[in-house]
């Protein structure tokens, strides 16, 4: 058994995340935890292998080095790290050999969303991102959509661009600016987490678009990742590590 901390427990995600741990027979829920709980006593308490962390960006580092210091695994699904920070925390958690995971996105289908925009991005490099999430969402771009950018990055030919001199009359209008790709982040009541990458071409327009219609999209990345970080020494940033991607 894999014995599972839930941090944030009181949150929309961290309500499913305790249904989907209850509900799997080779893991076990010893503790819930949320904002004003000890959480370095909680896990030394509970002796929790895991600890699945939705908290908030403001927290979240110091959530993970706690996590780490008191030999528990991470399984990070708030978002709002720097670049800095992530490397950080990989290097600490490769230093005292425990696994974990830092997930900008934990549906499966995003996952590929992400690796076919990758693909995609070598043929047709001209491409926006648009992600749209609910109007509690802290941090903007999604981590997802930084994730989905870098990932293209990593392939990428080489793109024409815009052929004119822009104006933004408004400023932030195109979006940002992410080596060469603009980012736009909608918030809106009503939205749960969803992304369209588009591509254009001469006399073409390739979209790729994931929908997360509810927060149980999330759980079976959750779940795989409760139990891969178990086999893994070292923290990685982002769940295809954990899928063979």
């Amino acid at each position: 058994m894999i014995k599972v901390l839930v941090n944030g427990y009181k949150g929309k995600m961290g309500c499913e995340v305790v249904k989907a741990v209850e509900a799997e027979d080779d893991l076990e829920l010893v503790k819930k935890t949320d904002l004003g709980d000890d959480l370095a006593s909680a896990i030394e308490e509970s002796k929790a292998d895991v600890v699945v962390d939705f908290t908030h960006p403001s927290c979240a580092y110091v959530n993970v080095e706690t996590i780490l210091n008191q030999g528990a695994r991470p399984v990070i699904g708030t978002t709002g790290f720097t670049p800095q920070q992530i490397e950080t925390l990989i290097t600490k958690s490769k230093d005292l050999r425990l696994g974990g995971v830092i997930a900008p996105n934990f549906a499966i289908g995003a996952i590929l969303l992400m690796k076919f925009s990758a693909e995609a991005s070598r043929f047709l490099p001209d491409v926006e991102i648009i992600e749209l999430h609910h109007n509690q969402k802290a941090d903007a771009p999604s981590g997802t959509a930084i994730k989905t950018a870098e990932w293209i990055c990593e392939k990428r030919g080489e793109a024409q661009g815009v052929l004119v001199d822009e104006e933004e009359t408004i400023a932030g209008s195109r979006g940002g600016d992410f080596d060469g790709m603009r980012i736009h982040s909608v918030r809106l009541p009503g939205l749960v987490a969803h992304q369209e990458v588009l591509f254009g071409g001469k006399g073409q327009l390739l979209s790729l678009r994931h929908d997360a219609i509810s927060r149980e999209s999330f759980m079976p990345g959750v779940v795989l990742a409760a139990r891969e970080v178990m086999k893994t020494e070292g923290m990685v940033y982002g769940l295809e590590h954990l899928m063979g991607l």
